[in-house]
């Protein structure tokens, strides 16, 4: 493959480029260092709220655009692109791509199965900031910022597995779309990281002259499933709490052998190893 051919990477964070217990990435840093170097975007894909990735992106020094609330809405830093992109609004410093609903609206119609069922569920925008904290284990800070969600919400199930599937059944005939992350179910509208991924990757290709991209999606649970199957290559990272994700596609996927960041690296330089020939 050619060297200088466009590349890019989509990756998801929780459980992927951080770990999942620590949200550490420092096993990561040489090999993001060398996307760096080399010139490949690593494009953040996930469920995290803006807030969220604009703070790792600082950390990063990451500049490229961001998929956030698993695939609700793309952010593109404003001229990062020579012209705006179509059906997107420029919102403070971003050309901003909503593909879904605003939150609002499913906190309206989880509202409307507490009736049904009232304790076996318990939401970001209803347990609030501490509730946040002790679902997730994160800082006062960053659980603050993960609760300033704008298209999606994310729901912890407490009860029956059997039960669960009743309550998704019920969002899905509300309109709902709901996909099962490492911890949490996330309530949203028709949407994710897939279609966006391939919007996003569409806006690199005629921006940049080019017909053909190698991507490589990153992601260890069932909701990177929709941007494993869309990139040109695939890389599971090894979960401590799960499975890897089950595809459909059969070729161009690496599986890790290391979990979290250390997974994403040893994935990263195998996918990289096939452009030094």
């Amino acid at each position: 493959m050619p060297a200088d051919a466009l590349k890019l990477v989509f990756t998801d964070l929780d459980g992927s480029l951080l770990d999942h217990h620590t949200y550490s990435y420092k096993s990561a840093q040489q090999q993001l260092r060398r996307l760096e170097r080399s010139g490949i975007p690593v494009v953040p894909a996930t469920s995290k709220t803006r807030s969220e990735v604009e703070l790792l992106r600082q950390e990063l020094a990451n500049d490229h655009p961001f998929i956030v609330e698993n695939g609700a809405a793309v952010f593109i830093p404003v001229g990062y692109f020579s012209r705006q992109p179509p059906d997107t609004q420029e919102i403070e410093d971003y050309w901003v791509r909503a593909f879904c609903a605003p939150r609002e609206h499913w906190l309206a119609l989880l509202s409307s199965l507490r009736a049904s069922f009232d304790d076996e569920f318990d939401h970001f925008f209803n347990a609030g900031v501490d509730g946040v904290m002790r679902m997730t284990g994160l800082s006062r800070e960053l659980a603050t910022l993960a609760n300033q969600r704008e298209f999606t919400e994310p729901v912890k199930w407490l009860g029956t597995r059997e039960r669960r599937e009743r309550f998704m059944m019920q969002l899905k005939e509300a309109g709902a779309t709901v996909l099962a992350g490492g911890r949490f179910l996330s309530v949203a509208g028709d949407c994710d990281k897939g279609r966006a991924l391939v919007w996003l990757r569409q806006l690199y290709c005629e921006d940049r002259g080019e017909s053909v991209c190698h991507d490589l999606a990153i992601g260890d649970s069932g909701n990177d499933c929709a941007m494993l199957e869309v990139a040109q290559s695939a890389l599971l990272v090894r979960s401590p709490v799960h499975d890897f994700p089950a595809l459909r596609r059969d070729t161009g996927v690496m599986h890790s052998t290391g979990y979290g960041p250390t997974g994403w690296a040893e994935g990263v330089a195998r996918w990289l190893q096939q452009f030094d020939t």
